[in-house]
């Protein structure tokens, strides 16, 4: 009997621990359940444990506002040569005439009165003793294609011929009345020469910053203080953050930092030595934009000979039926490099991201004479425009193998944003009928079809639609409307009544942002925010809450500001850059 009872008892025991051990596995369990809910629901946890996917497509091109880039320097001269004829010495700059003097009005931004023509936007002139603007006369400028000569005459030097270029350029020729570089300057408006010193503060702050302890890494982590390279370029260290800043320190005339990141461009930056996975959009907007945009800016070779070589390794991500890109590209991976993210509508291509090629391609192939890459994106543009188009609508997923639209969603924002803004200013860039067309056929559809609403108080704001339901949801990204449809109605050469009311929703969609910014405790705008009968301008969702420096608001801003004068666009501007400083005191 004690023997049975002995048994028994272990028996017991043997289940108690067993019930036990499943009790603390449970509890194991569902801790490790919450702490992956934190990482994927909260934003803050996943923007620093993931490379966060959904970055690939929300990140927001350089916008190429004028109406040509400049024409380059001589290209037979290196950096060292040219530092006399460009003002270029690494020391203190010398102060050059800002375009922003009121005496002296450049005019900074395209418009094109015909299909031949063009006019170059001064900038407002202000009244210092009141906030009321003025418009100075017309003057006669170039037509497409041509450039003032150096006394301003209305002889006409053509761009095309490579000798008189490079004499007109000998002698500080200017195109359009814009000088053909412009760096550093002065304001005579104590006020805006004060604001403008503090900008550049905050631009030696980040780029010290980023040299003091992320220097040649693609990114910087702020918070850890450390670099960051495993991201949308892959993991290699190919400075992304030093090809983004340069041309700003060039144009802010900080000489000595300029010429450090173009030392380690030139020695360092070597596309040939990586072989990483790397998205096609990213790379273009801001390793071969950032770098022919130097080139605009200085003629340096070593600028477009690193575009060109680098445009090359992208190229096997076009190898598809339609022409249409793959989002992701190995460099130097061969043929077989390219493809698209599981998770885009059955391994569709976006919208935004093929969409936002054209601008670089076109100028890479006029600057290099290599027609492949303007034969690539004119491909894309053509099998957009022969696609079939549901109630005129662009869909954000389009099959680079089966050349349809995958999936019934619009949006002005993520996924669409850039494609529209490019079609654009292909057209300003380089009188691209075909895209103007396409522009202004996708603003009246996206109108047609109800995505510009108006809220309850009669805000105007961009809606988006999935499977024919409307979102009364606006992105951040989508903010950037304000300045695309302005600029648009400025180069409409119709003038009609699509061109007024274009111009009046610009208006409206860039103060609903403003509104976005100014009703948040930090008046900083949300990454999405919506609208509803019990509220409007605001994010309702935690993954919503959060900014991560996005340009747009401020951009709708800066061309607002260039087309009305307006200076409370400029105020709206420098109060969002104040508030981002992190030592508003320095």
């Amino acid at each position: 009997m004690n023997a049975f009872r002995s048994i028994t008892g272990r028996m017991m025991l043997r289940n108690r621990r067993f019930r036990e051990k499943y009790c603390l596995l449970i509890i194991l369990t569902s801790f490790i359940l919450i702490c992956m809910g934190m990482v994927f629901f909260l934003p803050e946890l996943r923007a620093r444990t993931t490379a966060g996917v959904q970055d690939v497509y929300e990140k927001v091109p350089d916008l190429f506002l004028a109406p040509h880039l400049p024409i380059p320097p001589s290209a037979n001269l290196d950096i060292e040569s040219q530092k006399d004829s460009l003002n270029l010495g690494y020391g203190i700059p010398k102060p050059i005439e800002s375009p922003r003097n009121v005496e002296d009005r450049r005019r900074l931004f395209a418009k094109i009165e015909e299909e031949e023509h063009r006019r170059v936007l001064e900038k407002p002139k202000i009244d210092q003793g009141s906030s009321s603007t003025k418009k100075s006369a017309d003057k006669v400028l170039p037509p497409m294609g041509g450039i003032i000569s150096p006394d301003h005459s209305q002889q006409i030097i053509n761009i095309h011929d490579h000798d008189a270029r490079m004499e007109a350029f000998k002698s500080n020729v200017t195109v359009g009345k814009l000088e053909l570089i412009i760096r550093g300057g002065e304001d005579p408006n104590p006020n805006i020469q004060e604001k403008r010193d503090f900008i550049k503060l905050m631009m030696l702050d980040a780029w010290d910053n980023y040299r003091l302890y992320a220097w040649g890494e693609n990114e910087l982590k702020p918070i850890s203080q450390r670099g960051h390279s495993a991201s949308i370029f892959g993991s290699s260290r190919i400075g992304a953050t030093i090809v983004d800043a340069v041309d700003t320190l060039y144009i802010m005339g900080l000489d000595e930092q300029y010429k450090k990141g173009r030392e380690w461009i030139a020695e360092h930056l070597d596309f040939d030595s990586v072989r990483v996975e790397v998205s096609v959009f990213e790379t273009n907007i801001r390793f071969v934009g950032g770098l022919l945009s130097m080139y605009s800016l200085t003629g340096d070779t070593m600028y477009r000979d690193k575009a060109y070589s680098l445009a090359k390794k992208l190229l096997p991500a076009f190898d598809t039926p339609t022409g249409i890109p793959y989002a992701l590209v190995t460099l130097n991976g061969g043929r077989d490099g390219g493809k698209n993210y599981g998770w885009a509508s059955s391994g569709s291509s976006i919208l935004s991201e093929f969409g936002t090629l054209h601008l670089e391609f076109t100028y890479l192939s006029d600057i290099t004479g290599d027609p492949i890459f303007r034969d690539k994106v004119y491909t894309i543009r053509k099998a957009m425009k022969d696609a079939d188009k549901s109630k005129g609508l662009y869909f954000n997923y389009f099959h680079p193998r089966h050349g349809k639209f995958t999936q019934n969603h619009v949006s002005m924002g993520a996924l669409g944003d850039s494609f529209y803004e490019y079609l654009l200013k292909s057209y300003i860039q380089t009188g691209d009928i075909d895209a103007r067309e396409m522009y202004d056929e996708a603003m009246d559809a996206l109108e047609k079809n109800g995505l510009i609403r108006y809220s309850k108080s009669g805000l105007v704001y961009f809606a988006e639609m999935k499977y024919d339901r409307i979102e009364s949801k606006m992105d951040h990204l989508a903010c950037f409307a304000g300045g695309l449809l302005a600029l648009g109605a400025h180069t409409d050469t119709k003038k009609d009544s699509r061109s007024s009311r274009h111009m009046k929703i610009a208006h409206g969609i860039t103060n609903t942002c403003h509104e976005s910014y100014i009703r948040t405790q930090t008046r900083l705008g949300p990454e999405s925010f919506r609208f509803s009968d019990a509220m409007e301008a605001r994010a309702l969702r935690q993954n919503e809450k959060y900014y991560i420096l996005r340009p747009e608001v401020i951009e709708s801003y800066f061309v607002l500001w260039r087309l009305t004068g307006d200076p409370k666009y400029r105020e709206w501007g420098w109060v969002s850059k104040f508030q981002c400083s992190p030592n508003p005191h320095f």
